[in-house]
Protein backbone atom coordinates (compact mmCIF):
# COMPACT_ATOMS: atom_id res chain seq x y z
CA UNK A 1 0.00 0.00 0.00
CA UNK A 2 2.79 2.83 0.52
CA UNK A 3 5.89 3.38 -1.11
CA UNK A 4 7.43 5.05 1.54
CA UNK A 5 6.51 7.57 5.41
CA UNK A 6 8.65 10.29 6.22
CA UNK A 7 8.63 11.73 9.69
CA UNK A 8 10.12 14.43 12.42
CA UNK A 9 12.55 13.08 14.89
CA UNK A 10 14.44 15.20 18.06
CA UNK A 11 17.30 13.81 17.59
CA UNK A 12 18.16 13.04 13.80
CA UNK A 13 22.07 11.65 14.98
CA UNK A 14 20.33 8.76 17.70
CA UNK A 15 17.25 8.14 15.99
CA UNK A 16 19.29 7.06 12.97
CA UNK A 17 21.45 5.02 14.95
CA UNK A 18 18.48 3.23 16.88
CA UNK A 19 16.35 2.37 13.69
CA UNK A 20 19.51 0.99 11.94
CA UNK A 21 20.00 -1.38 14.66
CA UNK A 22 16.10 -2.09 15.54
CA UNK A 23 15.45 -2.64 12.13
CA UNK A 24 18.39 -4.65 10.94
CA UNK A 25 17.46 -8.24 11.94
CA UNK A 26 14.17 -7.51 9.81
CA UNK A 27 16.68 -6.90 6.36
CA UNK A 28 16.35 -3.12 6.29
CA UNK A 29 19.13 -1.02 4.89
CA UNK A 30 20.43 2.21 4.77
CA UNK A 31 19.32 4.20 1.43
CA UNK A 32 19.93 7.45 0.25
CA UNK A 33 20.72 10.38 3.03
CA UNK A 34 21.17 13.89 2.45
CA UNK A 35 21.51 16.57 5.43
CA UNK A 36 19.52 15.94 8.30
CA UNK A 37 16.80 18.21 7.45
CA UNK A 38 16.37 15.54 4.16
CA UNK A 39 17.04 12.80 6.63
CA UNK A 40 17.57 9.04 5.45
CA UNK A 41 15.60 6.21 3.48
CA UNK A 42 15.49 3.08 5.40
CA UNK A 43 14.60 0.77 2.72
CA UNK A 44 12.77 -2.92 2.91
CA UNK A 45 12.77 -5.53 1.08
CA UNK A 46 9.52 -5.02 -0.25
CA UNK A 47 11.06 -1.53 -1.50
CA UNK A 48 9.06 0.16 1.29
CA UNK A 49 11.02 2.98 2.73
CA UNK A 50 10.43 4.40 5.80
CA UNK A 51 11.98 7.77 5.79
CA UNK A 52 13.36 10.17 8.93
CA UNK A 53 14.57 13.83 9.12
CA UNK A 54 15.34 16.09 11.83
CA UNK A 55 12.06 17.39 12.95
CA UNK A 56 12.02 21.70 13.88
CA UNK A 57 9.18 20.84 16.31
CA UNK A 58 8.08 18.02 18.69
CA UNK A 59 7.27 15.08 16.87
CA UNK A 60 3.90 13.21 17.67
CA UNK A 61 4.27 9.47 18.41
CA UNK A 62 3.53 6.76 16.03
CA UNK A 63 2.54 3.43 16.08
CA UNK A 64 4.88 1.89 13.17
CA UNK A 65 4.28 -1.82 12.51
CA UNK A 66 7.37 -3.83 11.02
CA UNK A 67 6.20 -7.07 8.58
CA UNK A 68 8.73 -10.37 10.01
CA UNK A 69 9.27 -13.10 7.78
CA UNK A 70 9.93 -15.49 11.06
CA UNK A 71 9.14 -15.04 14.44
CA UNK A 72 12.87 -14.90 15.53
CA UNK A 73 13.11 -11.91 13.23
CA UNK A 74 10.53 -10.81 16.16
CA UNK A 75 12.37 -12.13 18.87
CA UNK A 76 16.18 -10.63 17.10
CA UNK A 77 14.14 -6.95 16.68
CA UNK A 78 13.04 -7.27 20.42
CA UNK A 79 16.68 -7.83 21.84
CA UNK A 80 18.44 -5.31 19.39
CA UNK A 81 15.66 -2.83 20.18
CA UNK A 82 16.40 -3.31 24.26
CA UNK A 83 20.33 -3.30 23.44
CA UNK A 84 19.77 0.32 21.66
CA UNK A 85 18.04 1.64 24.33
CA UNK A 86 14.29 1.36 23.63
CA UNK A 87 11.78 0.46 26.55
CA UNK A 88 9.75 -2.79 26.44
CA UNK A 89 6.19 -2.35 25.76
CA UNK A 90 5.37 -6.10 24.73
CA UNK A 91 7.62 -9.39 24.70
CA UNK A 92 7.50 -11.26 21.67
CA UNK A 93 4.63 -13.69 22.14
CA UNK A 94 1.55 -14.33 20.27
CA UNK A 95 -1.28 -11.99 20.04
CA UNK A 96 -4.58 -14.13 19.71
CA UNK A 97 -6.94 -11.11 20.06
CA UNK A 98 -5.54 -10.32 16.63
CA UNK A 99 -5.71 -13.67 15.00
CA UNK A 100 -3.72 -17.06 15.45
CA UNK A 101 -0.80 -16.65 14.31
CA UNK A 102 -0.39 -12.92 15.54
CA UNK A 103 3.16 -12.90 16.86
CA UNK A 104 4.63 -9.73 17.76
CA UNK A 105 7.05 -7.73 19.92
CA UNK A 106 6.35 -4.08 21.09
CA UNK A 107 8.65 -1.51 22.02
CA UNK A 108 8.55 2.09 22.86
CA UNK A 109 11.80 3.85 20.94
CA UNK A 110 13.02 7.27 20.81
CA UNK A 111 10.37 10.31 20.80
CA UNK A 112 7.67 7.61 22.30
CA UNK A 113 7.00 5.93 19.01
CA UNK A 114 5.71 2.48 19.43
CA UNK A 115 8.06 0.43 17.12
CA UNK A 116 6.12 -3.31 16.71
CA UNK A 117 8.11 -6.11 14.76
CA UNK A 118 4.94 -8.88 13.64
CA UNK A 119 4.84 -12.25 11.98
CA UNK A 120 1.88 -13.39 10.87
CA UNK A 121 3.13 -16.96 10.01
CA UNK A 122 2.38 -20.12 12.13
Amino acid sequence: MFDHIKFGVSDYAASKAFFLKVLEPLGVEPGAEGEPSYGIELCGRNNASLCLYQATETPIPLHIAFVAETRRQVDEFYCAALEAGGKDNGAPGIRPIYHANYYAAFIIGPDGHNLEAVCHQG
